[in-house]
């Protein structure tokens, strides 16, 4: 045996490169096989509830980067919940119902709408949600999120369906479930009623126009020969008009302008002046906006009846003061409208097509129609002026095109009726960040009533019954009946079966005394269907609670699943159905643009899991302020790959010098660890306290951060380093070597436990090679728990100056590495001109020649005595030199022992006497 070979080198079969792509899913088949969920189920039973509840994504489609980002960070919770003293079950949900699976039946999969019936459509969309669900499923497994796979909830499944009936059947019970015809939102595209949530705005080019109307009757105030000037975006709304609101605050004037008088907002005329290029308007008169209510106009186009009435909505903002009123297209309009008795008048239909309602103009498509509807309006001398702005417009969600205002008879949810208690609960959620309560609280107030009615197919039907007079029957019994047979039978029924099997038996009411019924065909809105969660899933499933310790989802939720889950569970419940709200951000591309198929700057989960593996992924999520909006690229992910490289080479680091380690005999108690040693193991509790704090408070970059500086700066810059010459040189059952691998295996049992969470493959096989481990997976253990050290400040402010005094070192011996006074540092001989409080705590250091890597150190004088060519630093100056001797051929210093043991010419003193003591058979 060569003296080479007596050096302990680290042996460890833990392998330098992760080749995650393919060790990852050999890992997750293992833990399948070995179920490793139930497993954790079953370790932390009888521990304090905690339930993250998932917000359902909608089944269609691989998972993009934002289904990785959400999904990623709620098992980072999950998991270190599950090994920080809380039970905390999982259970993945999907959203099923829904326009985006009838667009993809009858696009995608040319599927036949007309020649099935609404029952086998819906079957169709049934068997193709759920193949969505098992595809989302094995990608959602590939990024390591742990959780009841096999037992997800749906929300097409009977048991789901049957609780969503019984969350409308009690709004329903207390009032707060109406049928009302009033102004929607429309999509002509999707043919259908639309939420808020549905709703998304983009530019849109459109017709400005202003047009006048003439008085009819001026009621004594005005001379009958004014015209009230308005002004729309939308020309095709006006055939709807049928009043002319004004603010009974506001002044309005009497201006002549060309012959003509018109009536105008006075705070608006300055700028109307501009924009009709009024040169000369002379103002006539005055009036308080309360007294022109009840003056009479006629209509400019069918000459009707349009009243002038009032209405606290009119604002100075734009236009002319004097707004155009169709209660059937717009929200203000319709509730100004039911004050004065107007009629609903809604002459478009659901495919946005103008019916006889609208003479002259009937079989149109709306937006076509402005066209006409303008040229009419200059034909008969209405039309003061036309142009085209580009204006932020509504748009459906899913086709991305315009919708409308449109009346038509739709199922509300009276969100005024319960308002200031949802309003109260929103104070009483712990928000993350701080801006969300603020932000669902304007939400909440001003919002107006929740339609819930859908003109769709695949969807929940509103399980309401008409009688014969066409009143709706809503009761407890056939609430529960319905609910009982959708819970046995599913919801297709209610398309299959004739009414009266719907009903209970011998069901009888007074609305139908020749016992016939009808049923309602309208669907429930997708976001009343996911918003039934904590009825459905959290009261539904034995192993949750309601409320939910935490809801987390993108920020685009607090108009979507954060408000539709607050309205349905306050209005059954009257508490919030979560405790703690937490929202991210979008994931853009490396420059902070939304990511795009057609631009071609996305970057797909699956594709990076292939390349880098899930726990690359991972990292990235752990180490991005995901509350706000995150950047992705092939650039980013490499920088991340790097990080991770360096957190695995280092546990392989430490696994290379535990091979011969075993603890329960070869540990050395702490009070007894040499300083340095016991300085890192101190800084492992602050390490542990770093990281426990960042998962409490959900900041995982913090959790990033502090394991990524602790391996590649205390670890692999400081500790390892330094300890080399003690873990290769030394006798392997010295103390001073089994101090060293003490800490190791303290840190690296540690680390593990602390990465487990953000990268759980790595973390798991790194455990398997940690030597006598009490559990058979990381993920079955706890967190490391941070010993005091109280005790240890003035330790920790002596070894914090030593850090310093040895970056100090290095930049010397680099400086001199670079001017060829030396090669390696271990060539190098350093003479130290410490102040006097330094030189007093180098004194008391030993070997320092290790702590710097050099084959020689000594404390020459103080600071002032320090000879003119040192480096001269804030505590101390140094200078270096080439030392003197030959390179020891086992230690690799270079020392004037070399050759003094005739027996060993190669070696060093001390490396000789090692040999010697240690390795007798060489």
């Amino acid at each position: 045996m060569s003296y080479k070979e007596t050096l302990l080198m680290p042996k460890t079969a833990f392998p330098m490169r992760g080749n995650l792509p393919n060790r990852e899913p050999e890992r997750q088949k293992e833990w399948e096989s070995e179920d490793m969920y139930q497993k954790v189920q079953e370790r932390t039973a009888g521990r304090p509830l905690f339930v993250l509840h998932d917000g359902p994504p909608y089944a269609n489609g691989d998972i993009h980067m934002g289904h990785a980002l959400n999904k990623v960070l709620k098992d980072f919770i999950v998991r270190y919940k599950s090994m920080s003293g809380f039970h905390a079950p999982y259970v993945p949900g999907w959203d099923t119902h829904g326009l985006p699976i009838e667009t993809a039946l009858t696009k995608n999969k040319k599927v036949n709408r007309k020649k099935m019936s609404v029952a086998e459509f819906r079957q169709a969309c049934e068997d193709y949600a759920l193949k969505q669900v098992d595809r989302q499923r094995e990608q959602f497994k590939r990024l390591g999120v742990r959780g009841d796979w096999d037992n997800p909830y749906i929300t097409l499944t009977n048991d789901y369906e049957a609780q969503q009936i019984k969350v409308f059947g009690e709004m329903a019970k207390r009032g707060y479930i109406y049928k009302g015809k009033k102004p929607v939102y429309w999509s002509p595209s999707s043919e259908s009623a639309l939420a808020e949530a549905e709703i998304e705005y983009h530019d849109k080019k459109s017709p400005s126009i202003y047009v006048t109307f003439d008085v009819k009757d001026g009621k004594n105030i005005l001379d009958g020969d004014e015209k009230f000037l308005i002004w729309t975006t939308t020309p095709w709304t006006i055939p709807a008009n049928l009043a002319i609101a004004v603010h009974p605050e506001l002044t309005y004037v009497s201006v002549r302008h060309n012959d003509k008088k018109y009536i105008v907002a006075e705070g608006l005329l300055e700028q109307l002046k501009t924009e009709l290029e009024w040169e000369e308007a002379e103002t006539l008169r005055t009036f308080k906006g309360e007294e022109l209510e009840h003056v009479m106009t006629s209509h400019p186009i069918y000459g009707r009846d349009s009243l002038v009435i009032l209405g606290d909505h009119v604002t100075l903002d734009a236009g002319t003061g004097c707004v155009h009123t169709a209660p059937g297209h717009g929200e203000d309009d319709y509730v100004v409208g039911q004050q004065y008795g107007l009629e609903v008048l809604c002459p478009v239909d659901d495919k946005g097509y103008f019916t006889d309602e609208a003479p002259g103009f009937e079989g149109l498509f709306y937006d076509e129609a402005n066209k006409q509807i303008t040229q009419k309006l200059e034909e008969l001398n209405a039309l003061e002026k036309l142009q085209f702005i580009k204006h932020s417009y509504p748009h459906d969600w899913r086709t991305k095109k315009p919708v409308i205002f449109r009346a038509t008879a739709q199922w509300f949810a009276s969100i005024k009726d319960f308002r200031e208690q949802l309003l109260e609960e929103v104070k009483n959620v712990t928000w993350l960040p701080e801006w969300g309560e603020t932000r669902l609280f304007n939400m909440v107030r001003d919002r107006g009533d929740w339609c819930i009615s859908r003109q769709r197919a695949w969807g929940v039907p509103i399980p309401v019954f008409y009688g014969e007079d066409g009143v709706e029957i809503v009761t407890d019994e056939t609430i529960s009946h319905v609910s009982d047979l959708f819970r046995k039978h599913g919801s297709n029924i209610w398309f299959e079966w004739d009414t009266k099997d719907l009903l209970p038996e011998g069901y009888q009411s007074e609305q139908s005394p020749n016992g016939t019924f009808t049923r309602e065909t309208d669907i429930m809105d997708v976001w009343f269907d996911s918003g039934s969660s904590h009825q459905a899933v959290l009261e539904e499933r034995e192993e949750l609670q309601r409320p939910a310790d935490v809801y987390l989802e993108g920020s685009d939720q607090y108009r979507g699943w954060f408000n539709s889950s607050l309205s349905t569970s306050v209005a059954v419940t009257g508490k919030s159905p979560y405790k703690a709200v937490i929202s991210h951000g979008f994931a853009l591309d490396g420059k902070g643009h939304k990511m795009s198929k057609s631009i071609g700057n996305t970057v797909i989960p699956n594709d990076v899991m292939k390349q880098l593996g899930a726990d690359i992924l991972r990292l990235w999520v752990s180490s991005v302020d995901y509350q706000a909006d995150v950047r992705i690229s092939d650039d980013i992910l490499k920088q991340v790959a790097e990080v991770y490289r360096k957190i695995r080479n280092t546990f392989r680091f430490m696994l290379g010098n535990l091979n011969d380690f075993n603890p329960a005999e070869d540990r050395v108690a702490v009070d007894d660890l040499p300083e340095l040693d016991l300085f890192m193991h101190v800084k492992l509790q602050d390490l542990i306290a770093k990281v426990t704090k960042g998962y409490e408070e959900y900041q995982f970059a913090a959790v990033y951060h502090a394991i990524h500086n602790y391996c590649t700066v205390e670890l692999s810059s400081f500790y390892m380093d330094s300890a080399k010459d003690t873990l290769y040189i030394e006798a392997a059952d010295s103390k001073k070597r089994r101090a060293i691998q003490t800490v190791i295996y303290d840190t690296l049992l540690a680390l593990t436990r602390l990465a487990a969470p953000i990268i759980p493959h790595t973390a798991e096989e790194a455990w398997t090679y940690i030597p006598e481990t009490s559990a058979e997976s990381v993920h079955l253990t706890d967190m490391p728990e941070a010993l005091s050290t109280e005790s240890y400040q003035a330790l920790k402010k002596k070894w914090n100056t030593m850090m310093d005094v040895r970056d100090d070192v290095l930049k010397t011996l680099e400086q001199a590495r670079a001017e060829k006074l030396i090669g390696k540092s271990l060539t190098a001989s350093i003479k130290l001109y410490p102040v006097p409080e330094l030189k007093s705590l180098l004194e008391d250091t030993d070997d320092l020649e290790k702590l710097f890597i050099v084959s020689k150190a000594e404390i020459a004088g103080e600071k002032e005595e320090a000879p003119p060519e040192a480096d001269v630093y804030q505590s101390l100056a140094i200078t270096v030199q080439a030392a003197d001797g030959d390179t020891c051929e086992r230690c690799w210093t270079v020392s004037e022992t070399v050759g003094e043991d005739k027996d060993h010419p190669t070696l060093c003193s001390k490396c000789s006497t090692i040999v010697k003591e240690h390795y007798s058979e060489v």
